[in-house]
């Protein structure tokens, strides 16, 4: 979401794609290679950006998760809390190294936590770690992480990839030339990054958690899920993550396998609230909830293969299920918007202080699903008095939009995705969404190891939310996924993240049968 700076976009410019195995129309799958159909990146490094499924192959973190998304140990093989001095303990597996063969060592993690934390790196994850006071390495395989105050999700967040620091120390990491050329302790290294086309791994004997059975993964650079899926029939990729209507054609060859996968990865309209209409009218986004149809879109747009939203812990043990869900409800959206001192237009709209009731909803125009979901959003807004309109853009202008479909979504500890997309000022709050009580709440739930407690401070969140309303949720989407049939390894019932992240978390295990 955060773009890296002109800087670095002429530098890339200028560097020279490295050229590796060639990915070509009809490939045929053998059992060395599998090949993705990815999305594009323009950089890879886990401390600065959250999304991407690569930093799964490459990188490894001090933790990590299983198919149940519970935290298990990874770089670190044991780890400790004291909760007087508030200081987590971490120690690591003996004969680390980074793909380089570098030793891997606390010193590696220190640099990695204190990137993070270096406001000029501009980390889109460091509300997850702004609670980091010292850190310290007794020993090369030794980690303390003293804290302000308590953080019960900690465990979950040193999943984070641990960059290198004997590579990086001194560099600008924004703009450093790692960012092309990765180095990590995953499962994989990279060994050739041919700009916008593809990215090639090979298998790291030295992995921790055992060498990898699949010797190399191409991830072949195809943005438009059309096309992947075209691709996918011509054998030029082996497995990708396509539309729900596409993944159809798929489901009665028996070439293919697919899994329609369950995520908490939700959609949904969100209103700037730096945009002066909004600051003048907040009651929009409570109110034009209920204006939308949300089991239409589901059957719609996603063909029924996702849920009706409501909270954005909805996938999770702390959901809140009596809470207001906003169902569908046209009339009461005009009974409410004439309330709040909304008046009926003589041109069939509502105004109010000489403002007309109108705005657009972005959406990316990469991705179909949201502009579907936009489009209909509108529409349903359209028929209740709201001159509302979709459009679609290469690239969203936080600041200066009204409203667009956002995603968001995390299967992990529920302080993840919701205190830094909903606390003031938090790193991915992106509207201006602001609201003392619930900052106040989720503050307090992230501190608290008693359960009971954290489960009814967030059910006063989702409460407090219905009050003053972020978002407008939509639906929650669930992930397709269609390979070969040959490929082996991947767990069905895992709940994925946000954009369907998650299916590699054993890429160490998967194997291609011939």
């Amino acid at each position: 979401m955060k773009r890296l700076s002109a800087l670095l976009l002429i530098i890339m410019m200028f560097m020279t794609g490295c050229s590796g195995p060639a990915v070509s129309s009809g490939m045929a799958m053998d059992n060395e290679t599998l090949v993705y159909g990815s999305g594009d990146y323009t950089a890879i490094n886990p401390a600065l950006f959250e999304h991407g499924e690569i930093n799964a192959l490459i990188f490894a973190g001090l933790t990590a998760h299983d198919a149940e998304n519970n935290v298990v140990a990874g770089l670190a093989e044991e780890w400790s809390f004291d909760e007087t001095s508030l200081t987590w303990t971490f120690k690591l597996r003996e004969g680390l190294t980074f793909h380089d063969g570098h030793p891997l060592t606390s010193s590696d993690v220190k640099f990695t936590l204190e990137a993070i934390l270096n406001p000029d790196n501009m980390s889109e994850i460091v509300s997850n770690y702004k609670d980091i006071e010292e850190i310290t390495c007794p020993d090369n395989l030794t980690v303390t992480i003293k804290l302000s105050r308590n953080n019960v999700a900690f465990p979950d967040y040193m999943t984070i990839g641990i960059l290198p620091e004997h590579l990086l120390a001194g560099e600008k990491l924004t703009t450093c030339d790692f960012n092309r050329n990765p180095v990590g302790a995953g499962p994989y290294k990279m060994t050739a990054w041919d700009m916008g086309q593809s990215i090639t791994m090979e298998k790291f004997d030295g992995y921790y958690d055992g060498e990898p059975n699949i010797d190399r993964i191409i991830f072949k650079i195809v943005p438009d899920t059309d096309a992947r899926a075209m691709q996918l029939e011509s054998g030029e990729v082996d497995m990708a993550q396509i539309t729900a209507k596409t993944a159809g054609t798929f489901r009665e060859n028996a070439n293919y396998s697919v899994y329609q996968m369950r995520t908490a990865d939700y959609r949904a309209i969100a209103y700037n609230f730096w945009n002066p209409y909004f600051q003048v009218h907040p009651e929009l986004s409570t109110i034009l909830s209920y204006a939308i149809d949300r089991e239409a879109i589901v059957e719609s747009v996603l063909l029924g293969e996702g849920a009706a939203a409501y909270s954005p812990l909805q996938m999770g043990p702390y959901n809140h299920d009596i809470i207001n869900k906003f169902e569908y409800d046209p009339e009461k959206v005009k009974s409410l918007l004439e309330e709040a001192g909304w008046t009926m237009g003589s041109d069939g709209y509502y105004e109010k202080d000489g403002d007309q009731l109108a705005f657009t909803i972005a959406a990316m125009s990469d991705d179909q699903v949201r502009v579907d979901m936009a489009t209909m959003c509108a529409n349903q807004l359209q028929a209740i008095g709201a001159n509302v309109t979709a459009e679609t853009r290469p690239s969203l202008d936080w600041g200066g939009q009204f409203a667009c479909i956002i995603g968001w979504g995390s299967p992990f500890d529920p302080d993840d995705h919701t205190y830094k997309v909903f606390t003031t000022d938090a790193g991915d709050n992106y509207t201006g969404y602001s609201n003392p009580e619930i900052d106040r709440i989720l503050t307090a739930a992230r501190s608290t190891s008693d359960d009971a407690e954290r489960q009814e401070l967030y059910h006063k969140f989702q409460e407090a939310m219905t009050v003053n309303m972020p978002y407008s949720f939509l639906a929650y989407v669930d992930a397709d996924y269609v390979m070969k049939s040959q490929i082996r390894g991947i767990t069905p019932e895992t709940v994925l993240g946000h954009h369907g992240v998650g299916v590699f978390w054993n890429i160490a295990e998967w194997s291609i049968e011939e």
